[in-house]
C-alpha cells in the first residue's frame, strides 16, 4: 500500500505566498502578516520545498522574484481575495436584487392581518420577493426543519429544541358581532353572553375552549351552533347572523392591531368579554439555519414591523 507524497497546502501558506510575492521582502512580508522575520523565513523555505522553486533570490540588497514567482503572483493574490470573501462574516443582503419566495405558515386570520403590510413592505424594499402562505396543515417543527416552510407565525405551541421562537404581541379575546346585534345594546353580562348563539373556531373540531371554562365557574353554559376551522369563515358568519365569534385583538386601551383591522373590514363590532380569559401570544418560529440569512432576517423584521404597525404592544 503506497502513501501519497503530495504536499498539504493550507490557507496560511497561500496568504504567506501572496505577501512574499507582493512585498519581495521577508521582513516586509512578516510585518504585513504581523509575524516575525524568522517565522516568515521558515515559511518561505517551506514554500520553496513545496513549489520546488526559489521564488525569491538575492540581488544585491534586495530580493527579486523568479519567473515561476512572477507567474504565480496574480493567481496568489486572487486566491487570497477569494479566501477573504469566503471566510468573511456575512454582510447585509441587497434587498433590491433579492429574488426569493418565502413560505409562511399561519392561521387564516393571522395571514389576512399580515398580508397587506408584508406586501407593502416587499414592494417598497424587496420587490423581487414573493410570499406564499400555508394554512396550519403541517406539523410546524418538522416542516421548519426540512424547509417546507420558512417561518411560522401564530400561537407557537411546539417546543422543538432547535427551533428559534420570538414572541411578538400579546392579545386578548373579544366578542365580534354584527352591527345591531342584541348584545350591542345595554350592559354585556356573562349570562347574556352565554345565552347568545356562538360560532367556535377550532382546527380540531372542538366545541369548547377557555370561555366555556370561565362560564362554567359561574354555572353558565353557552350554546355553540357551529364549529368552523378558521376565523375568516367564522367572522363572515357573524357578520351575517346573530352568532357571536371570539377573535384576538389588542388589549384594552392599546392601539388597534392588524387583526382588529380585519374585523373592522368585515363591519364587525368588538365587545369586551366580561370574564377573565387567558391572553393569546402571537410569535414567530424559524429553523436556526436561517438565523443569519439576510433575506430571512428581512422577512422576520417585516413580520415584526407589520404586527407592530398599529401600535400593538411588543412582548
Amino acid at each position: 500500500m503506497s502513501s501519497s507524497s503530495e504536499p498539504v497546502i493550507d490557507a496560511n501558506l497561500a496568504v504567506a505566498l501572496d505577501a512574499l510575492l507582493a512585498e519581495q521582502s521577508v521582513t516586509r512580508a512578516a510585518a504585513r502578516l504581523h509575524t516575525s522575520p524568522a517565522a516568515m523565513s521558515r515559511t518561505l523555505a517551506r514554500l520553496r520545498r513545496i513549489l520546488q522553486d526559489p521564488l525569491l533570490v538575492r540581488a544585491g540588497q534586495s530580493m527579486v522574484p523568479t519567473p515561476r514567482a512572477q507567474a504565480l503572483r496574480d493567481e496568489a493574490a486572487a486566491v487570497v481575495h477569494r479566501l477573504g470573501a469566503l471566510l468573511a462574516p456575512g454582510t447585509g443582503v441587497d434587498l433590491a436584487a433579492l429574488r426569493s419566495t418565502f413560505t409562511l405558515q399561519a392561521a387564516d386570520l393571522v395571514g389576512a392581518a399580515l398580508t397587506p403590510g408584508l406586501l407593502r413592505l416587499a414592494r417598497q424594499e424587496a420587490p423581487g420577493v414573493s410570499l406564499r402562505f400555508r394554512t396550519e396543515d403541517l406539523e410546524a417543527g418538522p416542516a421548519l426543519r426540512d424547509g417546507r416552510i420558512d417561518l411560522e407565525v401564530g400561537s407557537i405551541d411546539h417546543v422543538d429544541p432547535e427551533t428559534r421562537v420570538e414572541e411578538l404581541v400579546t392579545l386578548r379575546m373579544a366578542a365580534a358581532v354584527r352591527p345591531g346585534h342584541p348584545l350591542t345594546e345595554g350592559v354585556l353580562t356573562p349570562a347574556r353572553l352565554a345565552d347568545a348563539e356562538h360560532v367556535v373556531v377550532s382546527r380540531r373540531g372542538r366545541f369548547t375552549g377557555p370561555l366555556d371554562t370561565a362560564l362554567a365557574e359561574r354555572n353558565l353554559h353557552r350554546r355553540v351552533a357551529v364549529v368552523l376551522p378558521g376565523h375568516m369563515a367564522a367572522m363572515a358568519l357573524a357578520a351575517r347572523s346573530d352568532t357571536v365569534c371570539l377573535i384576538p385583538t389588542a388589549p384594552a386601551g392599546a392601539a388597534p392591531s392588524p387583526l382588529t383591522d380585519v374585523a373592522t373590514t368585515l363591519g364587525l363590532r368588538l365587545l369586551d368579554i366580561p370574564l377573565p380569559l387567558p391572553p393569546l401570544t402571537i410569535g414567530m418560529a424559524w429553523h436556526p439555519r436561517h438565523a443569519a440569512d439576510g433575506g430571512h432576517r428581512w422577512l422576520r423584521d417585516a413580520v415584526r414591523r407589520t404586527l407592530h404597525a398599529a401600535g400593538s404592544p411588543a412582548v
